[in-house]
C-alpha cells in the first residue's frame, strides 16, 4: 500500500513538473485568495468587521434591452453570467449600472465570493477583478503587457516557468471571466491618447489601452467581462452583451436588511414603525449605502446615548451624511462619566471637538474633488492638517498600492459620496475666498452636455469632443457636493454650522446660495425647447432639473420652493428617464404644492416605487396629467391615487402601463374613471390584471362618457374580460381607440367584440395583437368590415389566422370605405399564400 502511495505521488509530482495542473492549481490558489479578501465587509474606518453572508442582501435588479426597456428582473445571481437577458451575442461587457451607493461594488463582492466557494453556477475557472480607477493610477508611459497586468495585480501563478496558466488563458478565454468596478472612475482623457489598439497579448500597451482591448473583445475574446459604473454614462450597444441595472432595496429587501442589522425584536419593531411613518426614510433607505448609514446611526445613538429614533422632521441626505460624520466624531470625544450608563447626545460638542479633522478631511475632500481625484497620498494628509490618529476615525481607507515600488501609502475616501459631502463641508468653512466661491460647481452643472459614450469611445470611434471626456464629465460629483451644500446652510442647520463658522459668513453664504437658487429653474426652463400641444405649453426637462430641485427640498426653504414653483410656466413638464427614485418624489412636490395652476406631469420610466406615490400625495390635487408607467408601483400606490384624484376630479390622462398592478388595483382605477368627468386616456397595459379586473375596468368604461382612449395591452383578461369590453364598446358614446392586445383572447372573445363594434360608429383604432383568435372568428369580423362602422384601424397581428380566414376579411373590404388598413401580419400564412391579396392594398402583411 505504501509503495503504491509514493507510486502515485510520483505521478502527480511529475504531472505537476510538465505542466498538467498549473492551470487548475492555479484556480485554486485564486479561489483561496478571492475568498479571504471577500468575506467580510468592513465597516466604519476598517476598525470591526462583518460577514459579507450576514450582512449581504438582493437588491432589485432589472434587466434591460438594448433600447433600455425592462426584459424582467433578475432572480439569482448566477443569471448574470447566463443567458437571461442576452440581446447581443456578439458583445463582450455586462453592463451593470445604478445610482451612488445602490450596492454595485457590494454586488460583484457577492458574486466573487460565490466563485471562491464554487456555489456560483458558471464553468469559469479564472476569475480577475479590477477597481476601474487604479487604471489612473498608472503613469502614462508606464509600459505593461497583457500577463503583467493578469498576474501582477492580480493572484500570482506558483512555479510557472513555461507560462502555462498564460497559454491555456490565451487558448480558453470563455473560461475567464473579469469584474471592473466604476468604469465612471476613470480619469483620463483617452482621446488625447494617441495609441494603436491592443490586439496582440504579447504586446506592451498602457494600461488603459489594454483595458479598453479587453473590454472591447481585441483581447480575451469571449472571456466573460462584467462592468458597473454609475447611471448616466452610456455606451454604445454593439460591445454591450446585456444590461442591468440596479434598482435599489424594495420593500421586502429593507425588512430583511432591519432583521441583518438588528437581532432583537425590539429593535427591529422600533425600526419599523418609524420607516412607516416616513415614506420619504423609506424612499432614502431604498438606497442601501443611505440604509446602512442610516440602520449603523439608529445603533450608534442607542448604543451610546440609549437614544433610539431619529429627528421627526423630515429628514434629508445632509441629515444622513451629518449622522455619519457625528459617529466618526464622537470618537474623540470624551467617554460618559462611570455614574453615567449613557452619556447625553450634544451634536454641537462632538463637531466643534471635532472641527480640526473634520476640517482637514474637508480640504482633501474638495482638493480632489477639483483635480478629479479620488486618492491622496500621506503628503497630501499633511498638508492638511491630518494625522496618523485621525486615519483611525474612519472618514478614509487605505488603498492598495498598484505598483512594485515603496511608494507611500495611497487612501481614499470610504464612499465618493462621503467626498462629495465633505467638498461641500469645505465651501462653508472657508472663510479665506469670497463668498461666491460656493457657486463654483453650480456654475461646471449648469452647463448642458450632449450625452456620451465614454471612454469607451476611444474604440468603438466616437463624436464626443475631448473637452467632454474630462475627469467627473457627468458631473454628478458636483451636483453631490451643491446638494450638501444646500443642506448644511439650511435653517434646519443654522445653530450647528454658527458653531463651526462666524455667523456673519454664514448669512452671507445662504444668502447667495437663495438667490441662486431662487432664479435657477426658471433659467434652466427657458432654455430648453418649448412645445405646445393638447395639454398646453409642454417641456422635456433635462436631468439637472431634478438636482436643482433637490437642492432646494434640501435648503429646507418654503420661500425657495414657492419662487421656483412661479417660476415654472409651463403647464405640462415631462421627468421621462429623468432616473427619478423615491427619496427624489420628496423634493419634487417640495416644489410643485406650492403651484397654484394645474399642471401634467409625465414620470415615466423612472423607479418612484410606491413609497414615491405617497410623497408626492399633496401635488395630485394640481395635477390634470398623470403618467407613472414603468416604475415599479403596486396597488398600494394606486389606493394612493384613487384617494386624491376621486377627490379633486381634474385630472385627463392617466398612464400606468409597466408597473405590477392586479386586479385589486385594477376595481380601484376603475373608480377613477366613474369618479373623474374628465378623464379621457387610460394607460394600464403590461400589468398583472385578469378577468376579474378586467371586467372593473370595462363596466367603467361603459359608464364614463369622457374616456376616449383605453390601453389594456399585456394583461391576462381573456375572453371573459373581452365579453366585458364588448359591452362597454356597444354604443359607446366616445370611445375611439382601444388596446386589448396581448391579452390570451380566443375566438370565443373575439366574436363578441366583432358583434359589439356593429352597434359602435364611434370607435376609430382597435389593436387586438398577439391574440389568439382563429380562422372561427374570421366571418365576424368580416362581417364587422363591410358593415362599415367607421373603423379605420384594425390591427390582427400575431394571431392564428389561416389564408381562409383572411379570405373574408379581403371579400368585406369591396364594401368598406372608411378602413384604411387591417395589419395581419404573423398570422398562420406562407409568403405564397401573402401574396394571393397582394391587389388589396388595406390588407398589411408587413
Amino acid at each position: 500500500m505504501a509503495k503504491r502511495d509514493r507510486l502515485q505521488a510520483q505521478q502527480r509530482r511529475r504531472r505537476d513538473e510538465s505542466g498538467e495542473h498549473r492551470p487548475n492549481r492555479y484556480s485554486e490558489k485564486q479561489r483561496q485568495e478571492m475568498s479571504r479578501d471577500t468575506s467580510f465587509i468592513m465597516s466604519y474606518g476598517q476598525q470591526d468587521e462583518t460577514r459579507l453572508e450576514e450582512l449581504y442582501t438582493d437588491t432589485v435588479m432589472e434587466l434591460l434591452n438594448d433600447c433600455n426597456q425592462s426584459l424582467g428582473f433578475v432572480e439569482s445571481l448566477d443569471q448574470l453570467l447566463g443567458e437571461d437577458g442576452v440581446f447581443n451575442p456578439q458583445g463582450e461587457i455586462i453592463y451593470v449600472r445604478g445610482d451612488a451607493g445602490v450596492g454595485k461594488s457590494i454586488l460583484l463582492q457577492k458574486l466573487q465570493n460565490l466563485w471562491s466557494k464554487k456555489e456560483l453556477q458558471t464553468d469559469t475557472i479564472f476569475f480577475f477583478k479590477f477597481r476601474c480607477r487604479m487604471f489612473s493610477i498608472f503613469k502614462e508611459a508606464e509600459q505593461m503587457s497583457l500577463r503583467d497586468l493578469l498576474f501582477k495585480y492580480n493572484c500570482h501563478p506558483d512555479h510557472d516557468p513555461d507560462n502555462e496558466v498564460f497559454d491555456y488563458i490565451l487558448r480558453f478565454p470563455e473560461k475567464v471571466v473579469f469584474t471592473f468596478d466604476g468604469y465612471d472612475e476613470i480619469q483620463e482623457d483617452i482621446d488625447l491618447m494617441n495609441v494603436p489598439e491592443v490586439v496582440s497579448p504579447e504586446d506592451k500597451a498602457n494600461s488603459l489601452q489594454l483595458l479598453l482591448s479587453l473590454l472591447c473583445g481585441k483581447l480575451l475574446k469571449g472571456s466573460k467581462k462584467i462592468l458597473t459604473t454609475r447611471t448616466g454614462i452610456e455606451m454604445q450597444s454593439r460591445v454591450i452583451r446585456k444590461k442591468v441595472i440596479l434598482r435599489g432595496f424594495s420593500p421586502e429587501h429593507v425588512q430583511t436588511y432591519i432583521n441583518l442589522h438588528f437581532k432583537e425584536q425590539e429593535h427591529r419593531d422600533l425600526v419599523s414603525v418609524q420607516l412607516d411613518a416616513s415614506p420619504h426614510l423609506c424612499g432614502l433607505c431604498s438606497t442601501p449605502l443611505f440604509c446602512w448609514i442610516v440602520f449603523k446611526s439608529f445603533r450608534h445613538l442607542h448604543t451610546m446615548h440609549d437614544i433610539f429614533h431619529l429627528p421627526e422632521t423630515s429628514i434629508t441626505l445632509t441629515d444622513i451624511f451629518l449622522l455619519l460624520s457625528e459617529v466618526f466624531l464622537s470618537r474623540l470625544v470624551a467617554p460618559a462619566s462611570s455614574l453615567l450608563k449613557k452619556s447625553v447626545r450634544c451634536i454641537s460638542e462632538t463637531f466643534t471637538v471635532g472641527l480640526r479633522p473634520l476640517a482637514g478631511f474637508a480640504k482633501l475632500a474638495l482638493q480632489g474633488l477639483v483635480r478629479g481625484s479620488f486618492l491622496c497620498s500621506r503628503e497630501e494628509l499633511s498638508e492638511c492638517g491630518l494625522t496618523e490618529e485621525d486615519l483611525a476615525l474612519g472618514f478614509l481607507r487605505p488603498v492598495s498600492d498598484f505598483d512594485a515600488s515603496e511608494a507611500p501609502a495611497t487612501f481614499e475616501f470610504i464612499h465618493i459620496t462621503l467626498q462629495s459631502f465633505l467638498a461641500a463641508f469645505a465651501l462653508v468653512l472657508d472663510e479665506q475666498g469670497p463668498g461666491s466661491s460656493i457657486l463654483r460647481f453650480f456654475t461646471e452643472c449648469s452647463r448642458r452636455r450632449e450625452p456620451c459614450c465614454l471612454p469607451l469611445a476611444f474604440c468603438i470611434s466616437s463624436s464626443v469632443k475631448p473637452s467632454e471626456k474630462k475627469p467627473f464629465a457627468a458631473n454628478e460629483h458636483l451636483q453631490f457636493t451643491n446638494l450638501f451644500l444646500c443642506g448644511l446652510l439650511s435653517k434646519t442647520q443654522e445653530r450647528l454650522m454658527g458653531q463651526l463658522v462666524s455667523p456673519v459668513l454664514l448669512k452671507k453664504k445662504r444668502a447667495l446660495l437663495k438667490a441662486y437658487l431662487s432664479t435657477s429653474v426658471k433659467v434652466h426652463l427657458e432654455g430648453l425647447p418649448h412645445h405646445n400641444g393638447e395639454e398646453g405649453k409642454k417641456v422635456h426637462v433635462l436631468p439637472h432639473f431634478l438636482w436643482i430641485l433637490r437642492c432646494i427640498f434640501e435648503t429646507g426653504s418654503k420661500d425657495i420652493a414657492a419662487m421656483t414653483a412661479k417660476g415654472i410656466t409651463a403647464s405640462f413638464i415631462k421627468l421621462g428617464y429623468c432616473n427619478v427614485y423615491s427619496g427624489d418624489c420628496t423634493a419634487i412636490n417640495f416644489v410643485l404644492q406650492h403651484r397654484q395652476k394645474l399642471l401634467g406631469l409625465d414620470m415615466d420610466n423612472n423607479n418612484i416605487s410606491d413609497y414615491g406615490v405617497k410623497q408626492l400625495q399633496p401635488s395630485f390635487c394640481k395635477m390634470t396629467v398623470v403618467r407613472l408607467c414603468v416604475n415599479n408601483l403596486s396597488d398600494s400606490s394606486i389606493e394612493v391615487l384613487a384617494e386624491e384624484l376621486c377627490k379633486h376630479k381634474v385630472v385627463k390622462v392617466l398612464g400606468l402601463y409597466n408597473n405590477n398592478i392586479t386586479d385589486a388595483g385594477a376595481k380601484l382605477v376603475a373608480q377613477i374613471i366613474e369618479e373623474c368627468p374628465q378623464l379621457e386616456v387610460v394607460k394600464i397595459g403590461e400589468n398583472r390584471i385578469t378577468s376579474v379586473g378586467g371586467r372593473y375596468l370595462a363596466n367603467a368604461v361603459k359608464k364614463s362618457a369622457s374616456i376616449f382612449n383605453v390601453g389594456m395591452w399585456g394583461n391576462r383578461i381573456g375572453d371573459e374580460g373581452a365579453k366585458a369590453f364588448a359591452e362597454a364598446l356597444r354604443s359607446h358614446p366616445r370611445l375611439t381607440n382601444l388596446s386589448l392586445s396581448a391579452n390570451g383572447i380566443t375566438s370565443e372573445g373575439g366574436k363578441c367584440l366583432a358583434e359589439a363594434l356593429k352597434e359602435n360608429s364611434v370607435l376609430r383604432i382597435f389593436w387586438l395583437v398577439q391574440n389568439e383568435m382563429t380562422d372561427d372568428a374570421a366571418p365576424h369580423w368580416a362581417d364587422l368590415v363591410q358593415a362599415d362602422t367607421g373603423l379605420s384601424h384594425l390591427w390582427l397581428i400575431s394571431n392564428r389566422f389561416t389564408a381562409a380566414g383572411i379570405q373574408h376579411f379581403a371579400e368585406a373590404l369591396a364594401f368598406n370605405t372608411k378602413l384604411k388598413e387591417i395589419c395581419v401580419k404573423g398570422n398562420q400564412l406562407s409568403e405564397e399564400e401573402q401574396q394571393q391579396f397582394e391587389s388589396e392594398k388595406r390588407l398589411r402583411f408587413h
